[in-house]
């Protein structure tokens, strides 16, 4: 698969919430196939309430 066609999901550490593009926040209205980068800056966790700002992508979460 071609590394640009990669999305990419993103770890809330205080909680692990991940944030998937494929499947969005339904229940704020962010569709799925909406990159974590086109969320609100005011975009809060679902689960625990941290800024988009607070957030890391999954690799770098996992050191993967």
């Amino acid at each position: 698969m071609n590394k640009t066609n990669v999305i990419k999901k993103y770890v809330c550490p205080p909680c692990g919430y991940i944030y998937d593009p494929a499947v969005g926040d339904p229940e704020i209205g962010i569709a799925p196939g909406t990159p974590f980068s086109d969320l609100p800056d005011d975009w809060l966790c679902p689960l625990c309430g941290v800024t988009k700002a607070e957030f890391v992508e999954e690799h770098e979460f996992y050191g993967d």
